[in-house]
């Protein structure tokens, strides 16, 4: 647990069907710890002193590549029950929001706490925005972090939260620099330009940017390529806002939700992490995954 938050929350595993559950806070309480710590340092104290975190999970049994996924098992324990420990390993506490009643009594006899959301949501932050409905209190900022990042780091996610360090940061990710033209040229992983201050000015699956007068497989020793890591964070107003927004140019163009927020304005701040993740989409994944856990232990 970071040891410069103090949180509450329930430590009674319930699952949460429209009545009031208490939630997870998280407050700075030790100023000096966060200016001697070296990871993210802290530009605006008075800001983050006041600011109240939630952590949540979305999780869908109906996957089209991977059916069932947050239950498939991995170093014997379901998959969902390796990112809720690991969120509340950095937050203290968390809810899994999801649809399916296999997926909500999973979580409830590993002792965590789940959200039944509605079964038509088309995105995790549709869902995440119904869970924070139903736990019926007001916070600051939501975390979220989805249902098949097994390998999220205590580091990342508070790399996440002390983007809000910022008041100018409305949404926050994470960007990882990349480490070969092959991965860059990759489009399912998309990469982000930000601007000097840190903000998001695009997101593309296209490799940008185009790194005039150079072979391409020798961009990356000219620019700093950043991959986005599908982790976010957002102040509960703007949550709310951006899931009234309907769909927009870009993002149908790139088939990246993000575009949505970023075409209609938002600032979105992007945090830098250089640890690996290993997310789980497809069976093939999850071999992937035995295999990275192995090789760290």
């Amino acid at each position: 647990m970071i040891p410069h938050l103090s949180h509450g929350y329930s430590e009674a595993p319930q699952r949460l069907d429209g009545k009031f559950m208490p939630h997870l806070f998280c407050i700075v309480r030790d100023s000096r710890y966060l200016r001697g710590h070296q990871h993210i340092p802290f530009t605006n104290m008075k800001q983050q002193e006041r600011l109240q975190f939630v952590g949540i999970i979305p999780a869908r049994y109906a996957s089209t590549r991977f059916p069932g996924k947050p239950l498939a098992t991995l170093a014997g324990k379901p998959v969902i029950e390796h990112v809720y420990r690991r969120v509340v390993e950095a937050l203290g506490s968390a809810y899994v929001a999801t649809d399916d009643d296999r997926i909500a009594q999973a979580v409830e006899r590993f002792g965590g706490q789940a959200v039944m959301t509605r079964a038509d949501h088309k995105s995790g932050t549709d869902r995440i925005a119904e869970a924070l409905e139903k736990t019926g209190r007001e916070v600051d900022v939501v975390v979220n972090v989805q249902g098949d990042e097994p390998f999220i780091t205590t580091r990342q996610i508070e790399t996440l939260c002390h983007c809000f360090d910022d008041e100018q940061t409305q949404i926050a990710t994470l960007g990882k620099p990349f480490e070969s033209m092959e991965a860059v040229e990759n489009p399912n992983s998309p990469k982000i330009v930000t601007d000097l201050k840190g903000f998001a000015l695009y997101f593309s699956r296209s490799v940008i940017p185009y790194i005039r007068g150079f072979e391409q497989t020798d961009w990356l020793s000219h620019f700093p390529y950043l991959k986005h890591l599908g982790i976010y964070a957002y102040r509960t107003e703007v949550l709310r806002e951006i899931t009234q927004l309907p769909q927009s140019s870009l993002e149908k163009a790139e088939s990246l939700e993000q575009l949505r927020w970023l075409q209609a304005g938002y600032r979105i701040k992007v945090g830098i992490t250089n640890e690996e993740t290993v997310g789980i989409d497809t069976p093939e994944d999850l071999v992937r995954a035995e295999r990275f856990l192995n090789e760290r232990a």
